[in-house]
This record gives structure tokens, sequence and C-alpha cells, in this order.
């Protein structure tokens, strides 16, 4: 492999393979930086390549990171690069459509140790390292789906109140070690999550979307610049408000119009 001068640090970014987190990857190969990227699919190899345009080292890890042997697999890479991870954006995510007692119950496991246990293992092990050098940027990517319960989503929404709630906290555990951690709270972004989750027939499903790289760049920037936490769009940013002051079991109600299996419009 040709010698490839350092780029000024190293960015981890997780489910970077398409959506938000491949667009995370941008801003951070845009600003300079090399980057180890990971994904549970083949496709995350074709992001690498595509990364690699701007001129910034990038090292696909393929890993199913719902497993801590996935983390591990991630983890292991990037030891074995020699270098301490400077911005780490924790982004993979899944999501489940339908009603929970319809569903099987590994697909709702798979959300919860995608969504929480691989997210905040991974959170433990490069944290730790930030915490003892002093020195690191971490991204969460939550949800505004965490401020409401999410009927006929009810497992993923749950798994977003869980990461908003632990960002807070863990950015307050950390104020003064060097090591800032900010939440980006996306509302519907036009990313394959919705296919994949098999929301494509409802209505949240079908309706507009926020699009991916303007979203990744509001929390990019939120990361880079320390913020706690950051809503994209003001249409989010009014639904986050008012879910703030909305009993649960109206929002739940609301939610369940919405994303009700057929609630879309054919």
């Amino acid at each position: 492999m040709a010698h490839h001068e350092p780029g000024k640090g190293l960015a981890v970014v997780t489910g970077a393979s398409t959506g938000i987190g491949y667009e995370l990857a941008k801003c951070a190969a845009g600003d300079g930086y090399d980057l180890i990227i990971a994904a549970d699919e083949e496709r995350i190899n074709q992001a690498a390549a595509n990364l690699k345009e701007f001129g910034t080292s990038v090292d696909a890890v393929e890993a199913d990171l719902s497993t801590l042997e996935g983390v591990d697999r991630l983890t292991e890479r990037i030891t074995a690069s020699g270098r301490s991870v400077d911005l780490l954006m924790a982004n993979a995510g899944r999501g489940i459509g339908e009603a929970f007692l319809d569903r099987n119950f590994n697909e709702a496991r798979k959300v919860v140790d995608t969504n929480i246990t691989g997210t905040i293992y991974l959170i433990h092990q490069i944290g730790n390292q930030m915490r003892s050098r002093g020195a690191g940027r971490i991204l969460l990517t939550g949800s505004i789906a965490g401020f409401m319960p999410g009927s006929y989503q009810a497992v993923y929404n749950g798994t977003k109140a869980f990461i908003n709630s632990f960002s807070f906290a863990l950015r307050e555990e950390l104020k003064d070690s060097g090591v800032t951690v900010s939440c980006l709270m996306p509302g519907a972004t036009e990313t394959e999550f919705f296919k994949r989750a098999g929301l494509v027939d409802t209505a949240i499903g079908q309706a507009e979307k926020d699009d991916a790289g303007e979203v990744a760049r509001i929390g990019y920037d939120a990361m880079m610049d320390g913020e706690g936490d950051v809503v994209s769009g003001w249409k989010n940013k009014l639904q986050a408000a008012v879910a703030n002051v909305t009993p649960a079991s109206v929002l739940a109600h609301q939610h369940a119009k919405v994303a009700k299996p057929g609630s879309g419009t054919k």
C-alpha cells in the first residue's frame, strides 16, 4: 500500500454504509480525518471506496455491531491502527415496525442489541481511552422518536429514549474530562431505515423527510462545537417541544395513527 500521511486525526463511524452514518463519515473525511467505518453489511466496502475520494485513509470493518464480538472486531481494528480515536460517531441503528406482539422476538431483540447494547459497549471501550487521554468527541445518533412512545414502533422508540437519556447523563459525567458527548436527534430522514424496518406502507414511511446530508452536517457541527444536543429541522424542533409538554398516552395514540401498518395512502 502506498505510504499515507496520517490525516489530522482518526474518526470512527458506525452504521456508515448508507444514510446519516455515511454522510457523517463524509463530513469527517472532508475535514481531513482518517476513517475507520463499520456496518453489518458488505456495502460498507463500497462506502469506503467512495470515501477515499477525499484523500484520507479509510478502513472498512464489516461486523455485526449488535454483538459484543462484532464490536470487539471493530475495536481490534482500531487498536491495530495504533491510533487513538479523536471522533467517535455511534450511529449504528435499526428499526422495526408493526405491533410488538406481531413481530418475531428475535427481530425485536436485534433492535435492542444494535441500538443499545452494541452502542454502549463501544462507547465504554473508546470512551475510557478518550478519558485517559483527556481528549475526544463522541456523537450518538438518538432521535426525536425518543421523546414519544412509538405505537407500532414501540421497541425502536424505546431504544432511542434510552440513547437520548444516556447521552445527557454521560455528557454530565465527562464534563471536566476533556471529552465531549453530543446527541443528534433527527426526525424522519430520507434513508433506507423505513424500508428496512418494514414501514414503507405507513403514513410516516411516505411522508416527506429530511435530507440525510443536512442532518449529518448539523450533528457533525454540534459535535465539533461540543454542544450537548441538537434536533435537526424546525418541524422536528416543534415536535420535540410539543412532546415535552404532552402526556405520554396522548403521544402514543398520535403515533399509532402514522405508524400503523397500512396507514399510508398507497
